[in-house]
């Protein structure tokens, strides 16, 4: 053999020897790792704890922000991922009850994501807690009561006050407001279906809503709506927004009560005693008024 056949030879060998040793190495790195993680976590626990977090990231659906989360944590200096008591911190992003649920997830190296879920607000009511003065709170569909951070103004504004509601503390929350989601329920169909009522409604009471399943709204234009519970609130919207019109058509002093709670068969009253509609101005009693099956002043009773 030449000896430029014993080189390419020599050559050849040398370069699948050390292939041969570079998978080795691969091979034994790859078994290290396993036999970390099966049985000494040590290792890695101890890897992990030298890096500090770097990152938290917020998902949510809502308007709570990066701000409030970096805060609210309130995570130590260099603390790594593995030093973070996850429980804790979930606590603590649950506390103000304008979070409905949480999830805490590390990602190695060095992020902790917290994905939330929040509370929409449906009304707000004022609160007195301890020694402070009063101050306004928010109420959720579950009848939730949470301060809440993020929200718009124009939109907390539009929302009706509760009354007739006693709230109970536990610790540093309040217990939920019982029936609130009946409340609820009558607040997103008159959003829903009949704007321009809603826009009108300043205060909802629920006095009598465990008695009697009833709901009572004052609004700019009559002091006293009542809906009932056991009918569908879109047909005693529908009879209150005809019922109106009506009485417009009539007369402009305004209404002072609407009861829908007892069918179509709906009884009001007028602020003005004399001014039931088709009443004369110096009337004490009208036994036919032009738009109710019946009526004894100051009341009268539309069929709708």
């Amino acid at each position: 053999m030449s000896s430029e056949g014993r080189r390419r030879v020599v050559w050849s060998a040398v370069k699948t020897t050390a292939a041969i040793l570079v998978l080795c190495g691969v091979a034994w790195g790859g078994y290290e790792i396993a036999g970390a993680l099966r049985g000494d976590p040590k290792k890695l626990s101890s890897a992990a704890e030298a890096v500090p977090v770097k990152e938290v990231v917020l998902i949510t659906d809502g308007v709570l922000n990066q701000t409030w989360l970096v805060e609210t944590l309130a995570l130590r200096k260099n603390v790594s991922l593995m030093q973070l008591d996850l429980y804790q911190l979930r606590a603590r992003v649950m506390a103000s009850g304008q979070v409905r649920s949480a999830t805490l997830t590390r990602n190695f190296p060095a992020t902790l994501t917290v994905n939330i879920s929040e509370q929409s607000p449906v009304a707000r009511v004022m609160a007195q807690v301890g020694s402070e003065p009063p101050r306004m709170f928010l109420v959720a569909r579950e009848g939730i009561v949470f301060d809440g951070v993020g929200f718009d103004a124009g939109m907390i504004s539009s929302l009706p006050w509760l009354d007739g509601v006693k709230l109970t503390r536990k610790g540093d929350r309040f217990l939920p407001i019982a029936g609130m989601e009946k409340v609820a329920d009558l607040l997103a169909k008159a959003k829903l279906e009949a704007e321009h009522l809603y826009r009108t409604w300043q205060v909802v009471s629920l006095e009598r809503l465990e008695s009697d399943g009833e709901i009572e709204v004052r609004a700019q234009n009559v002091a006293k709506i009542v809906f009932g519970t056991n009918e569908d609130f879109f047909r005693q919207l529908a009879r209150l927004d005809l019922l109106l019109d009506t009485a417009r058509a009539k007369t402009d002093q305004p209404l002072r009560s609407v009861d829908l709670a007892i069918g179509s068969q709906v009884p009001v009253s007028f602020e003005d005693p004399a001014l039931v509609p088709g009443a004369p101005a110096n009337a004490t009693h009208s036994t036919k008024p032009p738009v109710s099956a019946a009526s004894t002043n100051p009341q009268g009773k539309f069929k709708l």
